[in-house]
């Protein structure tokens, strides 16, 4: 049975009609807080924004599972539904791309979609491609050392996997067996490098081998094909079998960030035909043909999460910005 066929039933996943509901909900409000962020940018209000149309049913897939205030996260910069999931809200979110004092992942220090917040478990990132992964490894060291019952994820793209962070990580975690799970979003490109152009193989899935534990891949565009994927990753991680690499075929929709042209490295074409294969588009028509979702249903959900987003971008605009007294707070050593 193909991971298509067997994510189609979502009970034996143990999913029930509100999982799926909630599941297409956060994705819905991942891609139009994106558009809604694009907006802003264009507006000459967000200095900088990094879409991740295209990416909401592996982030949604891999996620869902992850149980807040024990499980680990470490996303990427791509990552808006991971960290919906993981229970940052909208306003938060634009809290970051505004520079806000009350911006979760920095206090408007860091540059929007460099996700962190202490109080659900996700970890900081920063600029620099894959240096989550070894950060990932050593927090999943950490829980194993202390007997602890945590499964640290952590998220990346295909560019990250041609870094020596990277690969560092994975063998760290292969050699100590850790309970770390690794997803990557293989979109097909890093920035406007074609996959072809990185390696010299089709699946990424392959190089967990030479760690020394599973690599799997699965259709990106399928959240319940991601869902059943990462439900025996995790469950591997928690029974101390080690890691996992999960390789979710998907596409980015969008240019790189606000500041790429797109068009310069990939054909319209191309970018029209993945357009047929809309994670979004997919997922509804699974629920239209479960009879949970129709086109009155779907309006309503819509108008509700546009009018949520439209709130919290007033809020988020309006909330105060850093004190400039407070520019070098965490730079430098302080006296007790």
């Amino acid at each position: 049975m193909s991971t298509r066929e067997a994510a189609t039933q979502h009970g034996s996943l143990g999913l029930s009609a509100d999982d799926l509901a909630a599941m297409y909900r956060t994705m819905l409000t991942a891609r139009l807080l994106d558009e809604a962020a694009l907006r802003q940018n264009r507006m000459g209000r967000a200095p900088f924004v990094i879409p991740g149309a295209g990416h909401e049913a592996c982030q949604v897939g891999t996620s869902w599972l992850m149980r807040k205030g024990i499980d680990v996260w470490l996303p990427y910069y791509r990552d808006l539904a991971v960290v919906l999931t993981a229970g940052m809200t909208p306003r938060e979110v634009f809290l970051g791309i505004f520079a806000k004092a009350e911006d979760p992942s920095s206090g408007g220090r860091q540059m929007p979609a460099h996700w962190g917040c202490k109080r659900l478990g996700i970890i900081s990132g920063s600029s620099p491609i894959a240096t989550q992964v070894p950060h990932a490894a050593g927090i999943a060291y950490a829980a194993k050392l202390r007997g602890e019952d945590t499964v640290t994820t952590c998220w990346f793209g295909d560019g990250a996997t041609s870094e020596g962070d990277w690969h560092e990580g994975l063998n760290f975690a292969g050699v100590h067996k850790l309970p770390v799970v690794f997803i990557c979003e293989n979109n097909r490109y890093a920035i406007s490098v074609p996959q072809s152009k990185q390696m010299a193989i089709k699946n990424v899935a392959v190089r967990a081998e030479g760690y020394g534990f599973p690599g799997v891949v699965v259709d990106g565009n399928d959240v319940l094909a991601c869902y059943a994927a990462m439900q025996e990753a995790h469950d591997r991680a928690r029974r101390g079998e080690g890691p996992t690499l999960i390789e979710c075929k998907t596409y980015r929709l969008l240019p790189h960030t606000s500041d790429d042209d797109d068009k310069t490295y990939r054909a319209a074409a191309e970018v029209e035909e993945a357009r047929h294969h809309d994670p979004i588009m997919e997922f509804a028509g699974y629920l239209r043909s479960q009879g949970l979702l129709d086109d009155e249903a779907d309006h309503a959900l819509r108008a509700a999460v546009k009018a949520e987003i439209d709130g919290a971008i007033m809020s988020a605009w309006d909330a105060p910005d850093p004190d400039p007294a407070t520019l070098y707070d965490h730079l430098f050593a302080e006296d007790p």
